[in-house]
């Protein structure tokens, strides 16, 4: 009689064990699957910053592309072109209000404009709308010199070295910076370049 209820107690204590080591793996399992789902979201997110922020990137450089373009077709034809406002067809990305003022600094009429991409009560000299972005651009004359070597310079004389597109030598400076903000949410790129353009007909390049 004793050994059948020592035979049971025994019984009644493995079931007791099975029972806890269930339940320990239970919660171990429950645990690793919870911060499986934790990582894989957290990646997740990651990965939509990531691209976000490429995106927002790649907004801002395209108004430094078209920042470049306009540069160079105002010095060349020695104006800012009507077709780069924003009330012409199809609509520029030059405010119509701002036309002047731009055209000013880009011909030199206007160097270190203190006008800015955002911030102030300026308007931007460049609105562009690239997908789901609104990039604000703003172009500063900073300075222009003479080419080393040139005729320009050897023939300068005590005033310095002369100027004119006529001589063909001139190197003008510009500074380009432009932000993107996404209309969806906080994702904002600024992008920042320098370009070095002449009066000769030569295509802009970028320094920094």
């Amino acid at each position: 009689m004793r050994n059948r209820i020592q035979h049971q107690s025994l019984a009644g204590n493995q079931r007791g064990v099975a029972l806890m080591t269930v339940l320990f793996l239970m919660l171990i399992l429950t645990v690793l699957g919870l911060a499986a789902v934790t990582v894989s979201g957290l990646e997740n997110n990651m990965a939509g910053l990531t691209r976000n922020t490429e995106t927002a990137a790649i907004a801002a450089e395209s108004c430094i592309g078209t920042a470049v373009n306009i540069i160079q077709q105002t010095i060349d034809q020695g104006s800012l072109p009507t077709a780069f406002l924003n009330d012409a067809t199809p609509a520029g990305p030059v405010p119509q209000t701002n036309g002047a003022t731009l055209n000013q600094e880009i011909l030199g009429q206007s160097d270190n404009n203190p006008d800015a991409a955002e911030g102030g009560s300026a308007v931007p000299n460049l609105v562009m709308s690239v997908n789901s972005y609104t990039v604000n651009g703003d172009l500063d004359r900073l300075y222009a010199k003479a080419r080393a070597g040139t005729a320009m310079q050897m023939s300068g004389g005590y005033d310095g070295p002369g100027s004119g597109s006529a001589a063909g030598g001139i190197d003008i400076i510009y500074r380009i910076d432009c932000v993107a903000k996404s209309n969806l949410g906080s994702t904002k790129s600024r992008v920042t370049a320098v370009y070095s353009c002449t009066s000769t007909g030569e295509s802009c390049q970028k320094k920094i």
